[in-house]
């Protein structure tokens, strides 16, 4: 059922915007995997089991993001994932990526509860992990999808990886593949940062504030 043609990975250094060049430089990634829409040109009313085939998927990405950002794993602060649908698909075929796709991320940086319980849709309480563990990675991966033709330009949402009001790291990364999608495709990406916008400046909820994290606030 999963068929990659093309890896894309792309990684960007911001030093500044216009502003005091930053003494530590922000680094966004994307990492996108083309593969054949098994369900292309047709309803297909249980689409759940490539859900199943896309984990392994999900977790090499995150993986191969995280070495090409070339950072470690408590460095990234921001994530987010989507999908581009060729157009022989739907856009429900897009979201078959959000468990396979957000726990992958969330794994590789230190999350601690059941994936399988959020496919299932009983998530053990509102951070989805054991009250007594102590963790990483604890706010929703922010998502967004759509049908398009080869090229088309997805932005990606990012938002902080343990509290998703974090003001300053609202952002978003255009990730797109020439070429790709062909109809009969889906393009899945994963996308991480490793700080908040280079000169964020608007107030609000800050990162270093937040002695004790929930994922909501």
């Amino acid at each position: 059922m999963i068929d990659i043609r093309r890896i894309f990975t792309h990684v960007e250094q911001i030093q500044h915007e216009f502003g005091p060049v930053a003494s530590t430089p922000l680094l966004r990634g994307a990492i996108a995997a083309v593969l054949t829409n098994p369900f292309a040109g047709r309803y297909e009313p249980d689409i759940l089991p490539m859900m199943d085939e896309l984990q392994p998927v999900g977790l090499e990405m995150a993986q191969r993001l995280r070495a090409a950002m070339d950072v470690p794993a408590d460095r990234i602060e921001g994530y987010g994932k989507g999908a581009i649908v060729g157009a022989a698909g739907e856009l429900e075929h897009g979201a078959l990526w959000h468990v396979p796709g957000g726990y992958a991320m969330r794994e590789l940086l230190g999350w601690k509860g059941d994936r399988n319980a959020y496919a299932k849709g009983q998530a053990e309480e509102k951070t989805g992990q054991p009250a007594n563990q102590q963790a990483n990675a604890l706010s929703i991966v922010p998502s967004t999808k759509k049908v398009g033709g080869p090229g088309t330009a997805l932005d990606v949402p990012l938002t902080h990886v343990n509290a998703s009001y974090v003001r300053s790291h609202f952002d978003a990364i255009e990730v797109r593949v020439p070429g790709a999608p062909l109809p009969d495709e889906i393009v899945f990406i994963l996308a991480m940062s490793t700080g908040p916008r280079i000169h964020a400046r608007v107030g609000g909820l800050a990162a270093s504030a937040i002695s004790k994290w929930d994922g909501l606030r």
